[in-house]
């Protein structure tokens, strides 16, 4: 095994679904390292008891990945092989793991990945979209004005995009994409390599349409297909960003102004836009 008499942090690629899509030497590490930190023991658990692994688990998440990475660091210091895993995928992409990178690093410490298996470009893979280019975002905000604003950002720049999204929200997403990018392609991967895998193809409204509401289930991956960069946002957005610029003391000129060179479009049209929704506003009072 490399690093063999001294210490080494092992990042271990793990199935993202599949039991079976694991490398042989995923499989060796995983049997000769003196411990392995898991994102969720549980799920670690059932992959090293399919391939009757027995080595030490220990936890490694979100909330306690500060101290734990540099426990880690000490072991490896001590002269201890490592691997960390995280649920699924690559530790440290989406997932935790970059601080115990970064403190193995900072001591001087030997570092080895394991390339397996990622959601990441397996969606690519299975997208069919022209992609010699394409920006990775993972997880948009939670809050909708947030990943709202994010959105618009993010397609302006015209590349391919890579979105991670969970059940719960991946509704809303795709809504939110049907309004600021109505024509673009998007592809959802649903339940990559398990039983339910799906694969969905269309624009944002379409597979709203496909998936029917309700509460889905699984994990989603989007892939959005690159554009133009020219996608306007619905004209009440316009109007709104205009009002809350006015709202903190910029004068309406230089709120149009500003409003219309962001998003491309005529000062005429952000300026009628915006005098539309302030005369509504009054007729509702």
């Amino acid at each position: 095994m490399a690093g063999e008499g001294r210490g080494v942090l092992f990042l271990v690629g793990t199935p993202i679904g599949n039991l079976e899509d694991i490398t042989l030497r995923a499989l060796r590490v995983l049997r000769q390292v003196d411990l392995i930190a898991a994102e969720d023991t549980r799920r670690a658990r059932k992959l090293l008891s399919r391939y009757d692994i027995h080595t030490p688990l220990i936890s490694y998440h979100g909330h306690n990945e500060r101290e734990r990475a540099e426990a880690l660091a000490r072991e490896v210091e001590a002269g201890k092989l490592v691997a960390l895993v995280s649920d699924a995928g690559m530790p440290g992409v989406s997932d935790p793991g970059f601080r115990a990178v970064e403190e193995c690093s900072r001591r001087g410490l030997d570092v080895e990945v394991i390339p397996g298996p990622s959601s990441l470009t397996a969606a690519l893979a299975l997208s069919g979209l022209p992609l010699s280019r394409f920006r990775y975002e993972g997880f948009l905000p939670t809050s909708r004005a947030k990943r709202r604003s994010r959105l618009l950002n993010l397609l302006k720049e015209g590349e391919a995009l890579v979105i991670y999204e969970a059940p719960h929200r991946i509704l809303e997403t795709l809504g939110d994409l049907a309004e600021l990018a109505p024509r673009r392609r998007v592809v959802l991967a649903r339940e990559m390599t398990k039983l339910h895998e799906e694969v969905l193809r269309g624009t944002a409204a379409e597979l709203l349409q496909a998936l029917g509401g309700g509460k889905p289930r699984g994990e989603f991956v989007l892939v959005v297909a690159p554009g133009g960069g020219t996608e306007t946002p619905p004209l009440e957005e316009l109007a709104e960003e205009v009002a809350a610029l006015v709202r903190s003391g910029e004068p309406t000129r230089e709120a149009v102004r500003a409003v219309a060179k962001r998003h491309g479009i005529s000062q005429r049209e952000v300026y009628r836009v915006w005098l539309e929704g302030k005369e509504g506003d009054q007729k509702g009072d």
